[in-house]
């Protein structure tokens, strides 16, 4: 999977839009931080995993998920897009949305699906 079909997928969500994240490409939800590409151009930032579930997806999952020292402290896994599969980004994406989507939206969003 690459950032360009991640982008298309969760921009028809509601309130995601484009923006930018310590100069990388990232995707906010009506101005506030959801995603960002980092800086080797495969990895994406996923907010709202926990310490204990980032250790077991790295653990079970090496290639997929990993974690650099700045991001140790805080509720966030990497990802490396090349090598996950669509529905695993999907599914780990849209708990974070609705985690940090305004609770309107959110309900909205399950009404349709």
């Amino acid at each position: 999977m690459t950032y360009d079909e991640v982008r298309t997928m969760v921009l028809a969500w509601p309130g995601v839009e484009d923006g930018t994240s310590y100069g990388a490409p990232s995707l906010k939800i009506k101005g506030k931080f959801f995603t960002r590409l980092k800086e080797d151009g495969d990895s994406l930032v996923i907010k709202d995993v926990d310490p204990d579930e980032r250790d077991m997806l790295m653990e079970a999952e090496p290639d997929i998920f990993y974690v650099t020292d700045h991001y140790k402290g805080w509720p966030m896994v990497l990802m490396r897009l090349s090598r996950a599969h669509p529905d695993q980004v999907k599914a780990l994406l849209l708990r974070s949305w609705k985690a940090t989507a305004p609770k309107r939206l959110v309900k909205e969003f399950a009404q349709k699906s």
